[in-house]
Parts: C-alpha cells; structure tokens; sequence
C-alpha cells in the first residue's frame, strides 16, 4: 500500500451488508476509516467498533474534511438525502457503490465523481474474501480513477474501469445470475418444507452446478426436463404445483425459456 493511500480520511455513508463488508476488508488491510454513519445507531455503532472508526446517526454531523467518501445505501436513500449527504464536501471525492445508478448522478457541485462497485452479493452475517471479486471503478478525471484504482488494488487483484452504461449491463446480468437464482433456491426450499424435508438435500447438488458453471459454459451445462421438452414430467411437475398458481406460472416460464435458447 503506498503512502498516499495511508494518508487518505476514508468515511463510509451507509453501515448495511456491502458497506460492512468493505469496511472492514479495508480496516484489514491497515486502510484508516475516520467515521461511519448510518440512520441505525445500532449498525453504526457496531460497524464503528469493527473497524475502529466514530460513528454517527446525524448526516449533519458526518466530518468535512474526509479525502474520501464512500457512500454504500440503498439507490433511493442516495439520491433522496445527496443534498445532504454533498454538503460542505463539495471538494471531496464522493464514491457510490451502486451498479445501476450513472456516474453523473452525483450533481454538478461536486467536483470529484466517483463509482466503487464491487460484484458480490453481501451479508453482514457471512464475511466475504476480497481478493478475487471483480470490482470496477469510475471518476470524472484521472488522478481520481487512479486514487479508486489504487484503494481497490488494496483488497482485491480484479480491479478494472467501467462506464457507467456497461455497469448497469453488468448489474442486470448479476440479478439473474445471483438475485432470481437465490430466489429459486428459496422456492426449493419452501417446497421441501412442505413435503417435511431438509433444503440441505440441495446442498451437493448447488454445489456441482456452481463447479460447472466454471468450466463449461451454462447453456452447455443446462440439464433437467426442459432442455428436451419433456412434457411427461413437466405435467407431473405442473400438477404438484397445482396448489401454488405462481411458482406454476414462474416453471412453465422457465421451461420453456430454457428449452428455447
């Protein structure tokens, strides 16, 4: 780590599962954060203690004087508080962690855009490995993109540039890839729980479709009924779902997406 990063005021805007977990991998790599806000005393202040920064639950009261301000909340949160989340930090380099809000979303008045946006799905709960999820910055002028692309380099080797516009692409990929299939996992297992058994069952064979999506493509990959329409059990499915209209509707509609590409 160089001496310019060591010497940068990090404050984080925002305490939920993403700003935690990079908190606390910069916090790891000796990366000194002055403060944590966040509307939750409680995540501030636990988040704080984590990384031994202050804390605060006013926007008011978050320092000026911060080199840099990551701010990790929620699309709406961002845009609805960015008059106050901007003032008297007019100068700072401001740094959203979204992957569907632009560059510009940042107004005028503020010099220094950035954009840190790493490509993970977070919890507070589980404590992720940095060094390998890809995460793409953005500014407005190059001395920026070099601070972002150095703090990056501090916990992570897969650190590359991005528009705005191919970063949004990416974050639509990442829902289907990561959002709807965590969406299909709960669905398995509200399933199992109504026929009295264990989602664990699902564990080998999640794990083997991930070892595959590794080395083969997914289209290659794909197996089950639908890739050869077999209409035999796909009815017999459809018929054990009949007391559940909407996950009937969320099979056919994948089957037949599945069986067309």
């Amino acid at each position: 780590m160089s001496i310019s990063m060591k010497e940068n005021k990090i404050v984080f805007i925002g305490a939920g599962n993403l700003a935690t977990n990079l908190a606390e991998a910069f916090h790891d790599r000796h990366i000194k954060i002055a403060q944590i806000y966040s509307r939750t005393e409680d995540s501030a202040k636990t988040l704080a203690k984590a990384v031994e920064a202050d804390y605060t639950t006013e926007l008011e009261s978050v320092i000026n004087d911060a080199d840099i301000y990551i701010v990790a909340l929620k699309d709406d949160a961002l845009v609805e508080l960015m008059p106050q989340i901007i003032a008297g930090k007019e100068n700072a380099l401001m740094a959203h962690t979204s992957g569907s809000l632009p560059l510009n979303v940042w107004p005028d008045s503020v010099k220094r855009k950035g954009v840190f946006y790493p490509l993970q799905t977070f919890s507070k709960q589980r404590k992720v490995d940095f060094l390998n999820i890809p995460t793409f910055i953005e500014s407005n002028n190059s001395a920026d993109n070099q601070l972002l692309k150095e703090l990056a380099s501090c916990v992570t080797n897969n650190v590359s540039e991005l528009s705005s516009e191919k970063r949004r692409q990416i974050h639509l990929a990442a829902v289907f890839a990561c959002n709807f299939t965590n969406h299909m996992y709960a669905l398995a297992e509200k399933l199992l729980q109504q026929y009295g058994m264990p989602f664990s069952y699902m564990l080998p064979l999640i794990e083997e479709t991930e070892r595959k999506a590794q080395v083969l493509s997914p289209k290659e990959a794909q197996t089950g009924p639908a890739v050869r329409y077999d209409e035999k059990i796909i009815n017999k499915h459809l018929e054990l779902l009949s007391n559940e209209p909407e996950m009937q509707e969320i099979y056919k509609l994948i089957s037949k997406s599945i069986h067309k590409l």
